[in-house]
């Protein structure tokens, strides 16, 4: 699959609404093909992940960012599907806590990140704080920003700041993929209606996202600076169509295996001395009764 479409180049000023196709389906033309390749690439990833956890020399942080009802939790549940729990681990970052507060805005992001060998998700990330905050700025109050700090270069300076903090990332192995689920403002309020009307779905359905579709250009506005900003070379934005879920899957998948299969992983090399480690455990089962 060609990824470039959905790469945001870095320091491009790009439209959401003209630029990305939320029902784009590329080659893909039934869920029936799309299942198929699915399943191959959760298999690729399960044995991706195998080696990175052996190699224990990176580690993988895929950061999930959309609009409400974008499928975010969908598509994590299914491209995760084959990894083994011990090596990935999902962190979900709701509105920061008190303590939260009191520290600055990286702090609860960084206790999180994955450990070498392991992947680490993060369904929303520390973007939302150049994101919610910047469409309701009234919640920077509560984070206790010396007076210096506040005001509109506040965001260009986030945006150097995380980009820095993304560098350090990818200098320490920590590989960074970021994901954009585009889904249209139509599609969403379908998916919605969905929420409202079947009861076992009801669960899923928050008044506060109705209100939030009130802000949905702000918010547009607000990916599309920090698109423009924080796609870099090493930590590029990924902007994946999500009207059609099955493909928002695939896309992901391939992605998130591409990635893996550039980093050459190779399972670790036995020293002599584990070599003949290993010779000496053989002959001693071998010589049980």
């Amino acid at each position: 699959m060609n990824h470039d479409p959905f790469i945001v180049p870095p320091g491009s000023k790009i439209s959401l609404k003209k630029d990305y196709d939320t029902t784009f389906t590329g080659d893909f033309y039934d869920k029936g093909d799309a299942k198929i390749k699915l399943q191959q690439d959760i298999e690729r990833l399960s044995k991706y992940q195998n080696i990175l956890y052996a190699q224990n020399t990176y580690a993988l942080l895929i950061i999930f960012q959309a609009m409400d009802a974008a499928g975010k939790d969908s598509t994590i549940k299914y491209v995760m599907s084959g990894v083994n729990p011990q090596g990935c681990q999902v962190f979900s970052f709701k509105e920061p806590s008190s303590e939260e507060l009191d520290h600055d805005y990286l702090w609860r992001s960084v206790k999180a990140l994955p450990e070498r060998g392991r992947i680490g998700i993060f369904n929303r990330s520390y973007y939302e704080e150049v994101l919610v905050l910047r469409v309701h700025p009234e919640l920077l109050k509560k984070q206790q920003l010396p007076k210096s700090v506040m005001g509109n270069h506040i965001w260009k300076q986030r945006f150097e700041e995380i980009n820095h903090f993304e560098k350090y990332l990818t200098n320490n192995g920590i590989i960074v993929l970021k994901f954009f689920l585009n889904v249209s403002k139509k599609e969403q309020k379908k998916r919605f209606m969905k929420r409202i009307e079947l009861p076992d779905k009801n669960w899923k359905f928050s008044a506060s996202d109705v209100k939030e579709r009130a802000f949905w250009d702000d918010y547009m506005n607000a990916y599309e600076d920090a698109f423009r900003y924080t796609s870099t070379e090493w930590a590029p934005w990924h902007i994946i169509p999500a009207d059609h879920k099955w493909f928002t899957r695939i896309a992901v998948a391939d992605i998130i295996c591409s990635k893996l299969k550039e980093l050459k992983l190779n399972y670790p090399t036995p020293t002599e001395q584990h070599k003949q480690d290993i010779l000496k455990a053989k002959e001693i089962l071998e010589a049980e009764n």
